[in-house]
């Protein structure tokens, strides 16, 4: 039997040899769930005491909220720590730095995802057979992606770097920029995140296919925001979205 100590494998642990020849922590092992957040009062105990039931940890990494988000998370059990003001990539960087656990779920503080997802999000990595798993909406559905133009446009963009990402890596992803996702604490250390925004995931799949790591998905809806309003403006990011992804393509 595999024992873990900490969250971490024992000295007499046998690891899984994935299918590109690395090693994966088997089944059993600690799992963390970072949360990162600003202003999200309204919606952050719900996520926390949701995702308690599925992970070891819950880390909320606040964006110098200034309302009761850091009161609200601790209150409810979440360990809190502060990220550099520079946005959600910076934010992801600094809760995989923080996590205690070798497995790290991201979701997002708008109560877009299902907390009960998680343990699918988490199998593929607890059996060995994936480094990053993506929670896919093309499967799940979303209700952020139809209904107005804006998002028709948000919806075709995305649908075009997915099609060039599987081109380029002979994938079948339908979807590669959803916040909902499981990675392997060791893996996201080691691929030298450097977006600052919501393109943080995009990056994050293209740099795992471009290492060889195993990325899998499976379904999960995205629903609407309970509370409060997007702090996505995509006039203002497009730009960066094909600019991360042309990067990062070679």
């Amino acid at each position: 039997m595999v024992k873990v100590l900490n969250g971490e494998l024992s000295a007499h642990a046998t690891a899984i040899t994935s299918p590109a020849g690395r090693q994966i922590h088997p089944a059993g092992v600690g799992v963390t769930v970072c949360i990162p957040a600003r202003n999200e009062e309204q919606n952050i105990a719900a996520i926390i005491e949701g995702a308690q039931s599925f992970c070891e940890e819950v880390l909320v990494v606040d964006g110098h909220s200034s309302d009761r988000t850091v009161e609200i998370a601790a209150r409810c059990g979440a360990r809190v720590v502060k990220d550099n003001k520079k946005g959600k990539g910076d934010a992801i960087r600094v809760g995989a730095a923080a996590a205690k656990y070798p497995i790290v779920v991201f979701m997002d503080a708008d109560g877009s995802h299902d907390p009960a997802d998680i343990p699918a999000l988490v199998k593929d990595i607890q059996d060995g057979k994936a480094d990053l798993t993506i929670g896919s909406r093309g499967k799940g559905g979303s209700d952020e992606l139809h209904g107005d133009v804006l998002k028709l446009i948000r919806m075709i963009g995305s649908d075009i770097i997915l099609i060039g990402i599987n081109l380029r890596w002979k994938q079948s992803l339908t979807d590669c920029q959803n916040g909902f996702r499981a990675i392997r604490r060791d893996v996201i250390l080691s691929l030298g995140l450097k977006e600052n925004i919501s393109t943080i995931e995009q990056e994050i799949t293209m740099k795992c296919l471009k290492m060889g790591h195993v990325v899998t998905e499976v379904p999960s809806h995205e629903y609407a925001r309970k509370y409060g309003v997007s702090t996505i403006i995509l006039r203002r990011v497009w730009f960066r979205f094909v600019y991360s992804f042309l990067k990062h393509l070679i």
